[in-house]
């Protein structure tokens, strides 16, 4: 799994996101502010484990960003507050090395 947060993005760089997101994703980002944003590459599955995952844990908002091979990898965006979007982010990593 490929990820990284993205802390006080620049506006720039979360117009490049909005325009891989569906029309739900990019009205939430129009509507609330963006202190950081996580970002990963997983698959299938794991995108709407992780997504679970995340929005039990902490207050963000999580959206699949189009764009890659969805047959097989896809990518997830959380977004929200920083220490939201670092606690979504770490309770992820926690789950993914857990034993199934």
């Amino acid at each position: 799994m490929s990820h990284r947060i993205i802390n006080a993005p620049h506006p720039d760089a979360l117009q490049m996101l909005q325009r891989r997101m569906p029309p739900h994703g990019r009205a939430w980002v129009q509507a609330n502010r963006v202190d950081a944003i996580g970002l990963m590459q997983v698959s299938v599955a794991d995108l709407f484990y992780f997504s679970d995952m995340a929005l039990k844990a902490a207050d963000v908002f999580a959206v699949e960003i189009y764009g890659t091979c969805p047959q097989h990898v896809t990518s997830l965006a959380l977004l929200g507050e920083t220490s939201s979007v670092k606690l979504a982010m770490e309770t992820i990593e926690s789950v993914q090395k857990a034993a199934f």
